[in-house]
């Protein structure tokens, strides 16, 4: 949560002479980081989405408003069956490592060639090194990213494995 400052007001209706810090949620509506992530997503508006995240379910009804049926919130999205083409995060104001957690459990719901779309904090981005290695264990590779002011988002596909052969698995 970002800090905002506020007045305490007296009984007179003048201020007190201390500031006190509330915290409040990040000013940045979920329409703003939208539009980036569907473009790196490059999907239609018929194809299934998965969007979790901080505002998960306010980015999936923006985006059934906007056109997109198919777009559903993690929170009732049904059991995973690699269903989706595409999977949306909003990870603001959240951990890597959780990131990490969630990325486990949302990869059942992607489709094998769906393409995963990350957004994070800009502070978040000083910490490539780890967040790079967090997509490599899990066979993933970027493919773009766009930075903004706001923060910044990455699109990532499984790696295509070769197959094993049958006398390599023996």
């Amino acid at each position: 949560m970002a800090p905002a400052e506020a007045r305490c007001w007296g009984w007179s209706g003048g201020p007190f002479a201390r500031t006190v810090t509330i915290m409040t949620r990040s000013r940045l509506n979920p329409e703003q980081i939208i539009e980036p992530m569907l473009a790196l997503a490059g999907c239609s508006k018929q194809q299934p989405i998965i969007v979790t995240g901080s505002r998960g379910i306010e980015i999936a009804f923006e985006l059934n408003r906007c056109g997109y049926g198919r777009a559903m919130s993690s929170a009732n999205c049904g059991p995973p069956a690699g269903h989706y083409d595409v999977a949306l995060v909003d990870w603001r104001q959240r951990s890597l490592r959780a990131l990490e957690a969630t990325l486990d459990w949302l990869l059942e719901f992607l489709d094998p060639s769906g393409v995963l779309v990350v957004w994070i904090d800009p502070q978040k981005s000083a910490d490539n090194q780890e967040l790079l290695g967090l997509f490599e264990r899990r066979a993933l590779a970027i493919e773009a990213t766009t930075l903004r002011a706001h923060g910044c988002a990455l699109s990532a596909r499984r790696r295509r494995l070769p197959p094993v052969s049958k006398a390599a698995a023996a």
